[in-house]
């Protein structure tokens, strides 16, 4: 390990990881970059790319995977960002970083390229990145891609019963799904001010076991747009402040009572968010989970809180 540390190309490689990367934070910070293929696939690609133009290399690419690493899980010190979504991040990030190595030392092979440890020349594959980032920010019109997510679930109840034990709830305590035993929010309670429209629908929620003191705790409040005992409770979201969660927004939240068999209820639940995360096909799956699961949380409380008044 020591013979690892003292490595120069390890050394050179920490150096490179820690400019690329930490530049592609600041531009973050800055709103000059948006959390697109731009972020997550042409920067690691050109870290790589630089790692592997270098003349000596032989620990580089275990420098440059270590320190990526830790410098995305610095991000979750502050709450700026939780597990899951760290972990999604790495696992997108690291195979573009190797891909850009292997192109390079590909290119080096046809003797295409000359290896160099110049920090000057090192640092030139970084521009495309300085480039696209901004221009794709404030080029690209359609940022948020709107998704929907629906849970049906029957409960032995009728609708009445079920429309007044979910309307308001004064605490939410239940068996937690996979992912909010980790650290996505989990909401606490939810207070509905007066039964009519207009009226407002306040969420509470603090962080997952795994979250810093403070992290995902926040508030999503709502207005009510359409609203009937029994049968239909619409809100329209106007104000969430989850924290560490910038690349989420929510729209609407609706609550279906349809009536089946004997006395029972349908319960259909949808949840209308907004995402700015690219590539679609990599995030959104767990953003559904996520949205799902947040849905089993707070219908394994609903049939608690049932079972308790009702007693079936």
């Amino acid at each position: 390990m020591n013979a690892i540390l003292k490595d120069k190309s390890f050394q050179l490689s920490i150096i490179l990881t820690i400019i690329f990367i930490g530049t592609g934070i600041v531009f973050l910070f800055l709103g000059l970059v948006d959390y697109s293929w731009i972020l997550f696939g042409l920067l690691p690609v050109v870290l790589g790319i630089a790692i592997g133009t270098m003349k000596i290399r032989k620990y580089a690419l275990w420098g440059t995977i270590i320190t990526t690493i830790l410098l995305l899980i610095t991000i979750y010190i502050p709450g700026l960002s939780g597990v899951i979504c760290i972990v999604m991040a790495i696992g997108l990030v690291i195979p573009f970083i190797f891909l850009g190595y292997v192109i390079t030392i590909l290119v080096k092979r046809y003797n295409l390229i000359k290896g160099t440890n110049k920090l000057s020349v090192l640092f030139l594959p970084l521009i495309p990145f300085l480039i696209a980032a901004p221009t794709e920010h404030f080029l690209k019109k359609e940022k948020e891609t709107i998704i929907e997510v629906k849970t049906e679930k029957i409960f032995n109840y009728s609708p009445n019963q079920v429309y007044d034990a979910i309307k308001s709830v004064d605490t939410l305590d239940a068996e937690k799904p996979f992912l909010l035993k980790l650290d996505l929010p989990i909401p606490t309670k939810c207070v509905l001010e007066k039964e009519e429209v207009g009226a407002l629908r306040t969420c509470y929620f603090k962080g997952g076991r795994l979250s810093n003191a403070d992290f995902g705790a926040g508030t999503i409040t709502e207005r009510v747009t359409e609203i009937e005992r029994g049968k239909v409770l619409k809100m329209d979201v106007i104000d969430y402040n989850l924290i560490g969660r910038k690349w989420l927004g929510f729209k609407q939240a609706i609550y279906y009572f349809e009536p089946v068999g004997n006395g029972s209820c349908k319960l259909i639940r949808i949840t209308t968010y907004t995402s700015v995360l690219t590539p679609r096909f990599y995030w959104e799956p767990m953003e559904k989970l996520g949205v799902k699961q947040e849905h089993d949380y707070v219908f394994n409380n609903l049939e608690k809180d049932l079972k308790t008044k009702y007693g079936k």
